[in-house]
């Protein structure tokens, strides 16, 4: 915990001992997100009598840079009118996230309660799937008419703004009400009074729809350098937009899930997880991993006759196996990225395959070499050396192939290229590895002798 956290800390404690309201100039001085994080650092009880001490407009600025947790603590403690009155302050996609996460009950009654017209859209953005554009998008934006002027436009702005998350960028619409374009404020700002929003708006348009996934809306977002996407129907009809903010909580989500999958985490798991909860959740994989080490081991007790006879051998096996691992992680962490990014085109996937495996190839000749001179000056054998720079050669060529092949592969059958992949790798790596470098081992037994 950073010091101004724990700073907080001792001045909500401080606050909770005198039982007086907080002064508006305490909540102005620290930000909403660090008040969230210090407020994880408290009791239940104590987090029900902080909250109970600030007003609903000052609550809701921290209620949404909250955690999961904390925002359900938060809300349980709270009167139906007093969530409303929160909810009042909030952006609509906040809102849908906290809804999303209650219990379907005090789901019902809180939109049984609001104003129709609310509850309306609440409910059509909640039958949108978490994880895809109209489960990100907000409906709190700008759409004004393409024929209006300027200073007609301003004046609309000044009238709505207060009241959208997104003034920056407005969007235009024809007289269908469809989406033709967009107009930054600072053009608005720039041009003469009397001019029109259609002369002068930019109506190449980065668009998606409410079924996308939000892994390819944040894709979109960063190769366009948008600082909000509009999201739209079929008839091109703008029901919402999705802004950066939500973009870069996405963005470090995928990416905390491509790291924990990868390594058969799930992606929900953090440090303070419950202890038989993250048990549950990698026992699993810890036991297909355990399977995998026993077709190593099984490849290993082939050859247990030469091993016998020259015990250097098991010295040097972990070498390749380890090599050959580390090589095919690198692949793979850049392959995996590659496809996130959009950047891998499975239709060329040979080009790709070879230059992988001919990047693990001279990678492979050149460990192999400085490793098979290391290992001559160690045990005098020159067989050793030779042996164990072509096991090299071959299993990080290999560990090229099997790097691109598993993660390309995973999404050819619609799977996520993140998952688990590290554990099929490595059993990969392991397998070749042995079997390359006892089988030269067996080979060369005469040799060795």
């Amino acid at each position: 915990m950073s010091d101004n956290i724990e700073n907080i800390k001792e001045d909500m404690i401080g606050l909770l001992n005198k039982d007086s309201d907080i002064k508006k100039s305490w909540v102005e001085d620290n930000h909403p997100i660090d008040i969230a994080e210090a407020l994880l650092e408290l009791e239940d009880e104590e987090v029900r009598e902080f909250t109970a001490l600030l007003n609903n407009k000052d609550l809701a600025d921290i209620v949404e840079q909250s955690e999961e947790k904390l925002q359900k603590n938060i809300i349980k403690t709270k009167t139906l009118e007093d969530i409303i009155s929160i909810f009042s302050h909030m952006a609509t996609d906040d809102i849908t996230d906290i809804l999303g996460n209650l219990p379907i009950k005090i789901r019902k009654k809180l939109l049984e309660h609001m104003k129709q017209d609310e509850a309306k859209i609440l409910k059509e953005l909640l039958g949108y799937a978490i994880e895809s554009a109209g489960g990100l998008m907000t409906t709190e934006y700008i759409l004004l008419y393409k024929g209006l002027t300027t200073e007609q436009a301003l004046n609309k702005i000044k009238e709505i703004g207060p009241d959208t998350e997104v003034i920056d960028t407005i969007f235009i619409m024809n007289e269908e009400k469809a989406l033709v374009g967009t107009v930054d404020l600072r053009e608005i700002l720039n041009f003469p009074d009397d001019m029109l929003l259609e002369e002068f708006m930019d109506d190449n348009l980065i668009l998606v729809t409410p079924e996308m996934d939000q892994e390819f809306v944040a894709h979109q977002v960063a190769k366009y350098d948008l600082s909000a996407i509009p999201v739209v129907n079929k008839n091109n009809l703008l029901l919402g937009i999705i802004t950066v903010d939500d973009i870069i909580d996405v963005i470090e989500a995928e990416n905390t899930e491509d790291m924990f999958r990868m390594v058969g985490v799930h992606e929900e798991e953090s440090i303070n997880s419950p202890l038989f909860k993250s048990v549950k959740r990698r026992l699993p994989w810890l036991f297909i991993n355990l399977g995998t080490a026993f077709l190593a081991a099984f490849t290993v007790g082939l050859f247990e006759d030469v091993i016998v006879q020259v015990v250097a051998l098991a010295a040097a096996m972990p070498i390749v196996a380890g090599m050959g691992g580390n090589a095919g992680t690198q692949t793979l962490s850049v392959v995996i990225r590659g496809i996130a990014l959009d950047e891998v085109d499975l239709s060329e996937s040979w080009k790709l395959l070879l230059k992988e495996g001919l990047v693990g190839l001279i990678n492979g000749i050149a460990t192999g070499l400085v490793t098979g001179v290391i290992l001559y000056l160690m045990y005098g054998n020159p067989y050793l050396g030779i042996i164990i720079f072509l096991a090299m050669m071959i299993n990080l060529f290999i560990a090229g192939l099997f790097g691109y092949l598993i993660p390309s592969g995973l999404k050819l059958i619609g799977v996520d290229p993140a998952l688990a992949s590290a554990i099929f790798l490595t059993t990969a790596t392991d397998v070749f590895g042995f079997f390359a470098f006892l089988g030269l081992a067996k080979i060369f037994l005469e040799y060795l002798l």
